[in-house]
């Protein structure tokens, strides 16, 4: 993409600061925004049948991220976004993704890519529950996302990884070892 095309995507943006704990999409309502994280964390998540915290996937910067069901279909969300870190985010509308869309092909061709890349991402995070053991996905984990390991708590990280923060604790010793 050339740096003109790059310039007047960017002018569709709006730079925002968001801190610890706020819930950028909301379960039971639409979400409003695609966001680009240049700093902090965020956490997706759900209530399970128990009503108890899940932990479905974790975004770290710099990374593109959005609830693409809600945010494309304009249905409320079934999930939440929450921030684990103070944020520093660049916002683009729904409208204005639409416009961008529409009038800039090299935008649809990089949104394109961005959709087939989080098809990836979640399917090759669901076949790791199947094809790994705990302690493989957490050392991937640790190789591949260090910052998470650095700054999100470990109740969460073991909920991302589909096990007790007790069982966490004990892969941590036993890696130490």
């Amino acid at each position: 993409m050339s740096i003109d095309k790059v310039n007047e995507i960017a002018t569709f943006f709006n730079s925002e600061k968001i801190i610890k704990g706020t819930l950028i999409v909301q379960e039971g309502k639409t979400s409003q925004k695609s966001f680009y994280l240049e700093e902090g964390i965020v956490r997706c998540y759900i209530l399970d049948r128990n009503g108890d915290e899940v932990t479905t996937r974790l975004f770290s910067a710099p990374e593109f991220l959005n609830d693409y069901r809600s945010f494309f279909k304009r249905e409320a969300s079934q999930e939440n976004y929450e921030a684990i870190t103070p944020l520093k985010v660049q916002t683009i509308s729904w409208e204005n993704v639409q416009h961008c869309f529409h009038s800039i092909p090299d935008f649809r061709e990089w949104g394109r890519m961005m959709l087939t890349m989080n098809y990836v991402n979640l399917q090759e995070h669901m076949i790791s529950f199947h094809k790994e053991q705990a302690q493989e996905r957490y050392e991937k984990l640790v190789k591949q996302r260090p910052e998470i390991i650095q700054q999100v708590p470990l109740q969460i990280i073991a909920s991302y990884l589909g096990i007790t923060k007790y069982s966490l604790s004990r892969i941590r010793k036993e890696i130490t070892l």
